[in-house]
Parts: structure tokens; sequence; C-alpha cells
């Protein structure tokens, strides 16, 4: 039900021009735990416990260190103001965020300035990556997948970053009648969790398609997981319900 920015605005790409205008209208709410972004802000630490969990396990990290992604070149596609980039960038990751809409990117700089954090934004396409030939060692592909024009293209994009052995991390939305209920209909219409017209209920992807899109570009998928909102606690957690929201990591061929 939650949504970061798509990849980007530009002639060929997988960006989508509406959802660009649309996000880059509600810039200015990015850090407003209350506003337009408050199912980011509630699914943050969900986002971040898991990338975590699976990181230490898939590359032998220390889970006990404060810092255990510190060496690890990761970049954020679709970062918006950097929610997630900078709990990231705690964790001692090298972070890298890319955005479609300008004005996410300025306002994801101000707010790293004034947290003292060294996180590196650019308002670029992840496709135009490769010409700064780097690879990472973490994509975070995080609610961007359901926005973008040609998914097929997107996923080859963005595991063209990946070196090998590297981890992408996916958090999307299946598109089955449960979603339609709940992530469109409820969370847009009913809940007005967020702005009526935010997600294309035609554009949800299930994991099954991920899975096709994955394997031609040497990623296979490592481990899936739901996640639920619980209303009488007030917070999201994971769960094996895939029908709505998921996270899933894959690993690119060493």
């Amino acid at each position: 039900m939650a949504t970061e920015a798509p990849a980007t605005d530009a002639n060929n790409s997988t960006a989508s021009r509406e959802d660009v205008a649309r996000f880059t209208a509600m810039a200015d709410a990015w850090w407003d735990a209350g506003g337009s972004f408050k199912p980011l802000h509630q699914i943050n630490p969900v986002r971040v416990d898991y990338i975590r969990g699976q990181l230490c396990q898939l590359l032998s990290l220390d889970s006990t260190d404060d810092k255990p992604f510190k060496g690890l070149n990761i970049i954020d596609i679709g970062c918006g103001g950097g929610i997630l980039s900078e709990p990231i960038c705690r964790l001692g990751g090298d972070v890298t965020g890319i955005d479609a809409g300008e004005k996410n990117i300025e306002i994801a700089k101000l707010h790293a300035k004034g947290q003292d954090l060294d996180i590196d934004y650019r308002h670029v396409l992840p496709e135009q990556m490769d010409s700064l030939d780097k690879k990472f060692d973490v994509v975070l592909n995080m609610e961007v997948i359901e926005h973008v024009t040609d998914p097929a293209l997107f996923m080859r994009a963005a595991s063209d970053l990946l070196r090998p052995g590297g981890v992408m991390f996916i958090a999307t939305l299946n598109r089955t009648l449960k979603s339609l209920a709940l992530a469109k209909i409820g969370a847009e219409y009913i809940l007005r969790w967020l702005p009526i017209g935010t997600h294309d209920w035609n554009k949800f992807v299930k994991p099954s398609e991920l899975a096709h899109w994955l394997r031609p570009n040497g990623m296979e998928i490592q481990h899936i997981t739901g996640m639920e909102y619980n209303f009488f606690q007030d917070e999201w957690r994971l769960s094996p319900d895939l029908q709505v929201n998921y996270l899933l990591c894959a690993q690119k061929a060493g």
C-alpha cells in the first residue's frame, strides 16, 4: 500500500511521466511522518530489518555490528526524499540514491545534509548509471516497479547495476483481488492513506512475473515474504501472506 517515486522521466525511459509529476507534486511531504507518505514511514523499520537480516545471511555479514553494511556500495532506485537511503547509510553503507524527480533529489540532499549523512543523490535513470562503469553490491528496488512503463527493461537496467554475487531487494504489490480491495480501493478511497490515483492496479506485479524478468539477467530469488498491516496495533509486520504487499531478495550469479 506504500509507494516510492518511479525511476525517472526521460525519452526512451522506463518512467511514467504521470507518476513522476504526481510524486514531484508531493515532494515537500517526504519527511512529514503524518502526511502523504505516512505508510512509507510506517513500513520503513520493517523494510530495514528485512534488508539487514537477509544481507547478513547472504553476504556473511556480522549481524551484531552497529554498521554491518560498512564497505558495501548500495544504490537506492526511486529513493524519493531519502526515507530508506538514510537508515541504510547509518548502517554503514556507501549509499547512492537516484530518483525520477529532480525536486525529490533536492529535498533528499537537504535532509541528508541536516543529518550529517554522506549520501550521493542523483537525478538520473537506472539505465543511465551503466555509463559510470560502477557496479554495486546491493540494489534497493523498493515500491518502484509498479510505477514504470516497461518492467522487463527496468529490471534489466537494475540488474545490470549489480556485481556478480550482489543482492537486489524488491518490494511491490501483488495483482490480486485482495490487493485491489485493500491496496487500491481501501488505501486510496476509503482510508485515504494515499492520494487517489497513486496506484494503477493493472500495473501491480505477481511474484511469478518478477521471477520471469529476473532470471534472464542472471538473478535468482533467494527469499520472499509478505508484509501486512495490523489495524489493532497500527503497525506493519512481515507475513506469509503474499496477496498484497510483498518483499523479496534476489542474488546475481557469481
